[in-house]
């Protein structure tokens, strides 16, 4: 037993300390931030500012669950670019951050990593939007309820789940050893403790955008629709059609930036 929690975990959470890309690649401005979770666990974060001050706002990146924010930052750099600063940091046990891989351990960071946007973004600490990427919407959501989400103007969700467990059964599904077992073999191996649609119906009245490919291979599109129903208004749903997972902001840059952008303008009260 001990062996299949250990092997559920690591669906949710594959994090890796190896350096995948760095931000002056790309010619990017940007400072590494040190910061602590409320426990004392060492975390690490990159900083980039808007390119074009005053800043619109402060983009809070929640990455996805593999590898770590060194192959993540460009699904959100970009809006740095656009005028926006943008956090985006490492949970425990990936990348430079310490500590050991956990859901409940990162939930903490993600509180942490939203008071450290706050001090970090002087004028526009007003003007947070939360953008969580498959994993890392759940994780964002989990946080916004424990941090309080003062400031929150908006929260963006690709390619997220409802339920930790309806992924995990979806997973043992797939392999003819547990197929059959898959209902109850879930309710032991994870907890939905920090089930995203427990609390995207409980956020506070922030606009919501949900986005979400038709054919998700990682995540069932079905759990997307299932997390935006959760939502009370205002909300927006995006189906992208083919079988991508987070593609929307990257692959498919050319037609779905530009339409973040002015969602980001109606989202965003205007700055004088």
């Amino acid at each position: 037993m001990s062996l299949l929690t250990s092997a559920c975990t690591n669906v949710f959470l594959q994090p890796d300390r190896v350096l995948h890309d760095r931000p002056q690649r790309v010619g990017a401005i940007w400072e590494e931030v040190r910061f602590q979770a409320d426990d004392g666990t060492k975390l690490t974060g990159i900083w980039f500012p808007a390119r074009t001050p005053p800043a619109k706002g402060v983009i809070v990146h929640f990455h996805g669950n593999g590898e770590n924010m060194t192959s993540h930052f460009l699904y959100a750099y970009w809006l740095a670019l656009e005028g926006y600063h943008v956090f985006t940091f490492d949970y425990r046990g990936y990348g430079a951050s310490g500590g050991g891989k956990s859901i409940s351990g990162a939930v903490e960071d993600g509180a942490a990593a939203l008071r450290t946007a706050r001090s970090l973004a002087g004028a526009a600490s007003d003007r947070l939007i939360v953008f969580g990427q498959s994993l890392g919407g759940a994780l964002a959501l989990a946080s916004l309820e424990k941090d309080g989400g003062a400031g929150i103007k908006g929260i963006i969700l690709d390619s997220t789940f409802a339920s930790y467990q309806e992924v995990a059964r979806d997973k043992l599904r797939r392999w003819w050893l547990t197929r059959f077992l898959s209902r109850p073999m879930s309710w032991l191996l994870i907890s939905d403790r920090f089930a995203p649609e427990r609390f995207v119906a409980r956020r506070a009245q922030a606009p919501l955008l949900v986005i979400h490919s038709q054919d998700d291979p990682v995540v069932p599109y079905d759990q997307g629709r299932r997390l935006y129903d959760a939502a009370s208004e205002p909300k927006e749903f995006w189906r992208l059609d083919g079988s991508g997972h987070t593609e929307a902001f990257f692959q498919r840059g050319p037609q779905y930036r530009p339409a973040l952008l002015y969602w980001l303008d109606k989202a965003l009260p205007k700055t004088e």
